[in-house]
Parts: structure tokens; sequence; C-alpha cells
């Protein structure tokens, strides 16, 4: 019936997001997900084109970087794909995932991901560690660098949710240190850690 692969998904995707009454938040995941599963390149990935082209507009397109775990996220890199996919894509993060080893827990802090990247993402998913308490430290120094971004982000949607944030973080604006982020979130996570010891049946 279809020409491609990219085709047939691109076809059931928007067939699915209309009879939905295309809802605010459909996300697609493409089968090319990272850069090293293009070939040769995003930009020049004829499947990537495909998804880009006929994929209806309202729809997010999932994006893990260069490799399905990123060490590191780009400008440059999400520039190629946003205009590959015509869209900006929403950043499925698998830089705390362990399912993959369940012998390893991550704790460091967010990092590697340059500053200024919010206003080139339509979204951001953590994924994190399969171990709950685990993941304190991801998401809290997730939480001072999407501060951080705030701060830095010229776009006028996120005007409010600044003020709404505060400073409670102590993160300066778009200056997001990975070090300070992990001893705030240590600090934070020590308290609570004693906090939790008082409780009765604890």
């Amino acid at each position: 019936v279809f020409p491609s692969l990219a085709q047939a998904q691109a076809s059931v995707a928007n067939e699915v997001y209309q009879e939905l009454g295309q809802p605010s938040i459909f996300l697609f995941c493409p089968t090319e997900y990272c850069s090293s599963l293009c070939s040769p390149s995003p930009s020049q990935s004829c499947y990537l084109q495909t998804i880009g082209q006929e994929l209806l507009p309202g729809i997010g397109v999932i994006w893990t970087g260069p490799k399905v775990v990123s060490q590191e996220l780009s400008a440059e890199l999400l520039e190629e794909v946003e205009a590959v996919l015509r869209r900006r894509p929403v950043i499925w993060d698998n830089l705390y995932a362990n399912d993959y080893d369940c012998r390893r827990v991550f704790l460091g802090p967010y990092m590697g991901r340059a500053p200024g990247l919010m206003s080139r993402l339509h979204g951001l998913l953590l994924n994190p560690n399969c171990e709950l308490q685990a993941n304190f430290v991801p998401i809290h120094t997730l939480g001072t660098w999407f501060q951080s971004e705030l701060g830095s982000c010229a776009q006028p949607d996120h005007a409010g949710m600044e003020g709404a944030l505060g400073d409670s973080q102590g993160a300066q604006h778009g200056s997001y240190s990975p070090q300070e982020a992990l001893e705030l979130a240590l600090r934070e996570w020590v308290a609570e850690i004693n906090q939790q010891a008082l409780e009765p049946g604890r």
C-alpha cells in the first residue's frame, strides 16, 4: 500500500492524531530516533525527510541526540534535526537510563547539554534510573538546569513560568553549573533523608 516505511508510519500516525481530535500533546517516535541510526546523517536521511514532509505539524517527534544514550547535546545537531523534521524535536533524554544494565546507577548532575538549548526544543523528557529513590539528584539538577535555561530564554511563552519558579533553587539565570547544582541537590537530599529518618516506623 505504501512506497516506504516512513510514509506508512506517517499515514497511521496522522490518522490516529486526527481521530483523537488533534490533542495538544501527541508524540511520534521515529525508527531513526538518533543520529547513529540515520543513514548517512539526519539531514540526508530519506526516512527523516519523508517523516518531516508527511507528518502533520501538530505532532511532536522524539529524538535522543547523537546516540541512544547521548553524553552531549549540541545546538548544531538540534538545528540539523529541526530542519529535516520541519519542527523542533522533543528530546527523550536517556542520560540516566539504566534499564539496559541494572548493575549501574547514575547519580551525577544533569550535564553535557549546551546552554540555550531550550529555545531549540519542543519539549524534554528524562528517562530515569529504574530505582525510584536514586533519581533525586538527576531530577533535582534537571530542575536547576531548566530554571537556568528559562532565565536565558528570550521566548515570550517562558516569561510567566520564570516568575512562577522563582529563585528557590539557587540558580543564577543563564549560568548553570553542574557542580553547584549537584551540591545543592545533595544538601536537599540529605535533609530529606534525615527528615524521613525521624518519621515513626522508619
